[in-house]
């Protein structure tokens, strides 16, 4: 009896595929025809992207951050809507760049010509998701003493370094006439392929004028692949447009998934122009 029955739904699944046309997923596809697509999706994505500045303003103090960068990274949940081509420090991080000062203990010595100046603005302000208040964040370097954990080889002991140190207080009560935000434009098909589409937004909240936005896209070439531990997240930064290798490194070349580090102060310093006096 058994047998039969077998036989009967192996008969009924043959007679369902032949009734039915077959479907071709992109999964399906052959990896170098896959690759091909995803290659041709990608470079016509490309010609919409790249950085379009409307208006500047001069000697700004403060930004308010619109939306914040979540905790940890996408290294690779295909269709996971948090932006992986604006991909940033994460949490407080990513306030952190836009905060004078930061950047001052990672400065190159002698940067070559081109390289951005990341000042950075006397305060920053952004809604805390725990408790939907307004904030302001300033910060300084200052001496920060540490404990070496025995835990992990350490002594026990105590040492000092110059560390850049975030102040959070709560905001007055008018924000910032300028400010920033982002948003994953990917569509469904996009990621299909593994390409990611980003919007970076810079807005006058005054008259909500839309004062510059860039536009990126980032593709896999691996396409998903994860085999040794690999990220395709981190991997499609370095086939992206615009490319993130945007200014002179004095030293090396590092990978792309390194150099998204600080693009949006990078991008939003262009418009913004911070105030030089501190």
């Amino acid at each position: 009896m058994n047998g039969i029955k077998s036989i009967f739904v192996a008969t009924l699944l043959l007679l369902t595929a032949c009734g039915t046309p077959a479907q071709k997923t992109p999964d399906a596809a052959a990896p170098k025809s896959r690759l091909a697509t995803a290659e041709a999706m990608f470079q016509e994505r490309c010609k919409t992207a790249g950085e379009k500045i409307y208006r500047t303003a001069d000697n700004v103090e403060g930004v308010f951050l619109m939306k914040l960068r979540p905790k940890g990274i996408n290294y690779g949940d295909q269709f996971k809507m948090d932006d992986p081509y604006g991909r940033d420090l994460d949490g407080e991080g990513y306030i952190e760049t836009f905060v004078r000062g930061s950047y001052e203990l990672m400065r190159p010595k002698n940067p070559r010509p081109g390289w951005p100046p990341r000042l950075g603005y006397r305060y920053v302000e952004a809604l805390d998701p725990k408790d939907g208040m307004r904030y302001r964040y300033t910060g300084a370097i200052k001496d920060v003493t540490h404990t070496s954990s025995i835990l992990i080889g350490g002594t026990g002991k105590t040492f000092v370094t110059k560390d850049f140190v975030l102040d959070k207080v709560p905001a007055p009560a008018d924000p910032p006439r300028y400010g920033v935000t982002y948003d994953d434009i990917s569509t469904h098909e996009e990621r299909e392929y593994w390409i990611a589409g980003s919007s970076l937004k810079v807005i006058d909240l005054k008259s909500n004028e839309v004062m510059a936005e860039r536009i990126g896209y980032m593709m896999d070439r691996g396409q998903g692949d994860n085999g040794g531990g690999r990220s395709p997240w981190l991997h499609a930064a370095d086939h992206a447009c615009p490319d993130f290798h945007r200014f002179p490194d004095p030293v090396v070349v590092v990978p792309g998934a390194s150099a998204q580090i600080r693009q949006a102060q990078d991008f939003v310093e262009k418009v913004l122009k911070p105030i030089l006096e501190n």
